[in-house]
């Protein structure tokens, strides 16, 4: 739970520098869930309970999020979750790096296994030099690992927001003197302390020289809240739960206790005027963190075992800023020497304050450790290992196919009388290609120019080798194949669809004499010339896996991309420059441009009745969403972009032809879950089958319109002129 509560500030500055940018949080109990849940609201898109660290889970989790960077908390070490992450190409950080007394010589012992594991994360940002050096002996990289502070440190004390119940409860009870036990924890072993009944021992012995005391006993886990209960009523002490304050619960006098039987509510309670006991101490826990009493000046009786906060517990002792008894039995006469002298209580409580500030900014460190982690991972996904050597022999076979082709091809290159530029991709599936065509012809057209579109026609069903459409024209979908079909439908310019896209050309140039053809998904078709490639790169897996079909998605190895002219890296998210994948990219082809774009939500469309309306907001509510993509996770960004959180995201195969048993089943399931409409994307709405509305009936069909926008379009635009330019010299 106190790493929930340290992250909030982390949490609060990632939103501030990256807003928009989707923050996921997982908790590994269920007090840690339920804090997070409270605490988090409106920090994170999501909270979920971390995965069993068992590959199938992580894989499961990392392929649903595509996280670009990992960030693990204080001292998880799940050596699965460590190295899938690295396998799915993301960032790897941890902070607030530390490891107790207690766990480093059991990982000492187990230095050859851990060395391996620490090699993976791209920086480990321990509290201390002496969780540093814990770090390096363990076998970590010495580069990747610094001393960056205690996020604890930078927990920020705000005005009271005790809750009213409790608020109202100590208006009516008025206590004289608060003692607060915080944290308290059972044995950790037979022969050890129970610090439930310590605190109990001095209750007795406080109560009759404080007749006015309220003792606040908060046990560390809910499931002691019970037994907590029984001991207060088997000792006879008057008490009651916080649980049924608002039942109307009353404590029957004082001396008394408040049991604080709830998550997440400490925190409010140290803006009493109170002294603490820091649980754990006393018990062989290895203590908690005095750093939230400490932010707000209380003063703060820790026992002898602090050994998970040896530094921070040294440096308040050292500067007299807490009070540190060495037996159960010293508890009552150290709570009573400060209850009586409230000058000894302002001078601990100042200089522990004084302390916890002077150690700030462990926040902005980790913050700019995160953002350049961030901006340098390129995510991927990679098939399991049990296929790999299977799927690697293939790829190989693909990899040796696909370069007979190449040079076949380009043995038997022709060109056309028109500038041809192609827009095309490294990748099977999408990468935005289609919207790309849409907004480059636009452009081109605004220029004065008319351009003309040539395609493959994927998945369409005539046994003719060519088919030209004009703009608009009304043709079935089973003639052109759906992205062809979104092409025409634009009416911005003729399309010419069939496999040989160099007699496509021609006959396009016989019957509407293009000033430009643009070569949609072409990077690959050798077989007609172009005069400028523009690659476009996706940034949710930019390289496919990293390896060939069908081990990866990747249709040509990266070395292709020397072709490129210019590389566009598109579903950009803002404020990422994406540093790593640039590098990698430069590596490969040095002088092409690399420009970047983004998806731009243009309207929902009602299948229905085809009435625009605005992508924001959501035309019905709540919603339930399908496609089929080869990327289905760039339609989930997007309507999380947009705001829209799904009752259910199903996705089906790419170009998927939908059925009537399908959309039926769709349909039951959304209104099951109370939705009142579906969407889908504009390409999966061209494969609906007829009759598809009424399928949905009653809920609302619509589809999503998408544009891109891209930065610095000047620079693409006017490399386009200059090759339609030199191509034209060319011809002359």
């Amino acid at each position: 739970m106190g790493e929930v509560l340290s992250a909030v500030p982390l949490l609060r500055r990632l939103r501030e520098k990256l807003p928009g940018v989707p923050v996921f949080v997982s908790a590994s109990t269920l007090a840690g869930r339920a804090l997070a849940a409270e605490r988090l609201n409106g920090l994170a898109d999501g909270v979920f309970y971390a995965p069993i660290d068992y590959c199938f889970a992580v894989r499961r989790v990392l392929r649903t999020l595509r996280p670009a960077l990992v960030v693990i908390a204080e001292t998880e070490i799940w050596p699965n979750l460590y190295r899938e992450t690295k396998r799915a190409g993301s960032s790897l950080l941890l902070v607030n790096g530390r490891i107790s007394d207690v766990a480093f010589p059991r990982y000492q012992r187990f230095r050859a296994f851990f060395q391996a594991v620490l090699s993976l994360p791209d920086r480990i940002l321990a509290q201390s030099a002496l969780g540093r050096q814990r770090f390096l002996q363990l076998g970590a990289p010495p580069d990747r690992v610094l001393e960056a502070g205690n996020l604890k440190y930078d927990f920020q004390p705000g005005p009271s927001a005790i809750p009213a119940d409790i608020r109202q409860f100590l208006d009516q009870t008025a206590p004289d003197h608060v003692f607060i036990a915080a944290s308290t924890m059972p044995p950790a072993r037979p022969g050890d302390v129970d610090e439930d009944d310590v605190v109990l021992d001095a209750f007795a012995g406080l109560a009759p020289q404080f007749p006015r005391l309220l003792v606040i006993l908060v046990p560390r886990k809910p499931e002691r809240f019970d037994a907590a209960a029984a001991k207060l009523a088997q000792r006879g002490i008057p008490f009651v739960r916080r649980s049924s304050l608002a039942s109307g619960a009353r404590l029957e006098r004082l001396p008394g206790v408040l049991l604080l039987d709830s998550i997440g509510e400490l925190a409010s309670l140290f803006t009493l005027e109170s002294v603490v006991f820091m649980g754990g101490s006393l018990a062989n826990r290895g203590g908690h963190n005095l750093l939230e009493p400490a932010f707000y000046a209380r003063p703060v009786i820790i026992g002898p075992h602090m050994e998970n906060f040896a530094e921070i517990a040294e440096e308040f002792r050292n500067a007299n800023a807490c009070v540190t008894i060495s037996r159960p039995g010293e508890l009552a006469g150290a709570a009573t020497r400060l209850l009586l002298n409230p000058a000894a209580c302002l001078s601990l409580g100042q200089s522990a304050r004084k302390i916890a500030e002077a150690r700030r900014g462990a926040t902005s460190r980790v913050l700019e450790a995160a953002v350049e982690l961030w901006d340098s991972a390129i995510p991927h996904d990679r098939p399991p290992f049990p296929l790999f050597q299977l799927l690697w022999l293939l790829s190989q076979l693909w990899a040796a196919a696909a370069a007979l082709g190449r040079r076949w091809n380009l043995a038997r290159r022709r060109r056309l009388q028109t500038p041809v530029i192609s827009a095309g991709n490294l990748t099977v599936g999408g990468s935005g290609k289609t919207p790309f065509v849409l907004w480059l012809v636009r452009k081109l057209r605004k220029d004065g120019l008319q351009p003309g579109i040539l395609i493959r026609g994927y998945r369409r069903h005539v046994p003719e080798k060519i088919t030209l459409a004009e703009p608009g024209a009304p043709l079935p979908v089973a003639r052109t194949g759906d992205e062809a079909q979104l092409l025409i439908r634009s009416a911005l310019a003729p399309v010419a669809i069939g496999a040989d896209r160099c007699l496509a050309g021609r006959a396009l140039e016989q019957r509407f004499a293009p000033d430009i053809l643009v070569l949609d998904d072409g990077f690959q078709h050798l077989r007609l010339a172009r005069d400028l490639d523009i690659v476009l790169i996706d940034t949710l897996d930019p390289f496919g896996g990293g390896s060939l079909v069908p081990l990866g998605r990747l249709r040509e190895p990266l070395e292709a991309l020397e072709r490129a002219g210019l590389i566009l890296l598109t579903r950009c998210e803002p404020h990422r420059s994406y540093r790593g994948l640039t590098t990698r990219l430069r590596q490969i082809n040095p002088r092409a441009p690399i420009l970047k774009a983004r998806i731009v939500a243009e309207a929902w469309v009602d299948c229905r009745t085809g009435d625009a309306l605005p992508p924001s907001p959501p035309p019905a509510a709540p919603l339930a969403a399908f496609c089929g993509l080869a990327n289905p996770a760039s339609f989930w960004k997007t309507l999380r972009g947009l705001g829209y959180r799904p009752l259910f995201q199903r996705s089906f195969g790419d170009h998927h032809s939908y059925r009537p048993v399908e959309l039926r089943r769709l349909a039951q399931e959304a209104a099951r879950l109370g939705a009142a409409a579906l969407v889908t994307t504009e390409k999966d709405a061209v494969n609906l089958c007829e009759g598809a509305c009424d399928l949905a009936a009653p809920l609302q069909l619509y589809y999503l319109r998408i544009g891109i926008a891209v930065d610095g379009e000047e620079v693409l635009l006017r490399l386009v002129k200059e090759t339609i330019h030199r191509a034209r010299l060319k011809v002359q």
